[in-house]
């Protein structure tokens, strides 16, 4: 069966189930799934995907329409499909909560790397895990991938061909796995979630610029970079390491925290990272100039930098970092997104969220 839903901000827990919304487009699905089930039985399963109908500049909404027919033959005979258009920025994340609350099987974000973050972020709230209302049911709900967006980086992460109907295949058989996510914390108090990467200063200032070109695809991110090569100023940061002591890295250029592998729409910044080893891998470039990024893109893209002249790499499981001049004008960002600035502590959640793999 294929459900759609229209969750308003904010979401109210009394309106009825998403799941027992408009039936009216089940009768055009045919029974041909295999299907996996953690707990043995035979019940439909309940799966809700999140689509940006405006990512990659309207394509993934057009995409999506092509691609919802063959889902709905190789899904709809096993499961109830619902399917979730967001409105603005952090629909998904609402409607992530309530697919969990509702015992949602599987939330699935279709889309690039930002709408993959808002789902992410729905897997929480208030510094907790979002728990289904029935206590009892199992198993929990998991977290799926259509990748239809601009970056698609975490996809690149997990050696999958950047193919839909791939993705789709994998939701079929419903294989789980666990994976790792970051938790940012800061001033304010509050709490925010990533699964691929966080940085700090040039490449999340780059980020913030490369926004205005996703018309231009993944030239975006080069085009960003650039832009924030003009007027940019190596900073002297203040960074803490687990349980270490505070130490100074003078004339940081670029401070990446990876979860995962890629960013920057392929660009293999920490290389080592790997979602399902409960640490990260940061990476510190220092007194860059723009010849030198220039001079090793090509390094950047192939993940061979590491070996590069002021490129150190290391593995941990916290990390604090706090501006030394109080411009407050250093630039955070996870996952693509803008955060704001400096400063920001920045941890593992080993084995977060259950994926579908």
């Amino acid at each position: 069966m294929v459900y759609h839903i229209a969750v308003a901000v904010p979401i109210s827990m009394a309106k009825p189930s998403i799941f027992r919304s408009q039936q009216s487009m089940a009768s055009d699905l045919s029974p041909d799934s295999t299907i996996y089930r953690p707990d043995g039985n035979s019940r439909r399963r309940d799966l809700v995907f999140v689509v940006n109908p405006r990512g990659a500049n309207g394509r993934t909404g057009k995409e999506w329409k092509k691609l919802l027919p063959y889902l709905r033959s190789r899904l709809g005979g096993e499961c109830n499909i619902c399917e979730s258009l967001t409105s603005g920025p952090c629909h998904a994340i609402d409607i992530t909560r309530e697919a969990i609350r509702e015992g949602a099987d599987a939330v699935i974000a279709v889309g690039g790397d930002g709408t993959l973050h808002e789902v992410v972020n729905g897997f929480f709230w208030a510094g907790k895990h979002v728990i289904n209302h029935d206590q009892k049911a199992a198993p929990s709900t998991a977290l799926g991938i259509i990748p239809l967006g601009t970056g698609s980086d975490f996809f690149r992460t997990l050696g999958w061909k950047n193919d839909s109907h791939d993705a789709i295949e994998r939701i079929a058989k419903g294989l789980r796995s666990r994976v790792d996510v970051g938790v940012i914390s800061g001033e304010s108090g509050g709490s925010h979630y990533f699964i691929n990467v966080a940085d700090v200063h040039l490449s999340a200032k780059a980020g913030y610029y490369a926004s205005r070109y996703k018309r231009f695809g993944n030239l975006c991110y080069v085009i960003g970079a650039l832009q924030a090569f003009i007027g940019h100023q190596n900073q002297d940061l203040r960074i803490k390491i687990d349980d270490g002591e505070w130490e100074i890295y003078p004339q940081v250029t670029a401070l990446c925290i990876g979860n995962a592998k890629f960013f920057g729409g392929g660009m293999k910044i920490t290389p080592n990272a790997d979602p399902r080893s409960g640490s990260f891998e940061v990476v510190i470039l220092q007194d860059f100039k723009w010849y030198d990024f220039i001079l090793n893109l090509h390094k950047l893209y192939k993940g061979t930098h590491l070996s590069v002249k002021n490129v150190s790499s290391r593995s941990v499981h916290c990390i604090e970092v706090e501006e030394i001049a109080g411009s407050g004008s250093i630039h955070v960002q996870s996952d693509g997104e803008h955060l704001g600035f400096l400063p920001r502590k920045f941890c593992i959640l080993p084995a977060a969220i259950e994926m579908i793999s």
